[in-house]
């Protein structure tokens, strides 16, 4: 809770900071996502699966400069696979997350109904659904939160669509497991690429 009350109170600083002449939009975005499991350990393999993300956004733009900042909370299905090789078992899991993306967006323009953008920023992860998940017989504790971090470009279309490519890497760990003979602990993270639609009003 003291984390999201943080990342609120970023979010309202950022929006106070903004000139008197900055644009402010709000809409809708989601798209799918390709991630991949990794580990700290070769014991496990993580295969691509896909998932998908949906949630409200918020875009903050300086115009003539085209600076800007981009916010959203999304909920964030993403699929996993991993292999044990210990045990020559597979494990197919769908991880339930709330990410709130906080990116600098530099927005360029080819005409009022054409454009494009590149964007960089923190991702805030929060864990909604299971607190434990299986590969094998080893069991990972996933973290309440994690950090990962977005870079990404796109096209605007029409002044109110955006279509992006993103790809999004872990900062620190998303769970982990002690596993017996092995010294420490075995550390799962995820990196995602994500392609969006977003609409706004």
């Amino acid at each position: 809770m003291k984390k999201i009350l943080s990342i609120l109170m970023v979010i309202t600083c950022l929006g106070m900071a903004m000139p008197a002449q900055a644009q402010i939009k709000f809409g809708l975005k989601g798209g799918l996502n390709i991630t991949t499991l990794t580990f700290s350990d070769d014991v496990f393999k993580g295969d691509n699966r896909t998932g998908f993300f949906i949630g409200p956004m918020a875009e903050f733009t300086i115009p003539v400069i085209g600076l800007g900042v981009d916010v959203a909370a999304l909920y964030n299905q993403a699929k996993g696979k991993a292999d044990y090789y210990e045990e020559r078992a597979s494990q197919n899991e769908t991880l339930k997350t709330f990410e709130i993306p906080v990116n600098l967006k530099w927005s360029f323009g080819m005409g009022s109904t054409l454009g494009a953008y590149i964007a960089a920023g923190p991702q805030f992860g929060f864990n909604v659904g299971r607190g434990l998940y299986r590969i094998g017989s080893e069991t990972f504790d996933m973290k309440k939160s994690y950090t990962t971090f977005n870079v990404g470009a796109g096209v605007k279309l029409i002044r109110h669509l955006q279509i992006g490519l993103n790809y999004n890497f872990s900062l620190n760990k998303l769970a982990k497991a002690r596993i017996e003979n092995y010294e420490g602990s075995v550390d799962m993270k995820k990196n995602t690429w994500q392609v969006s639609l977003a609409y706004l009003f």
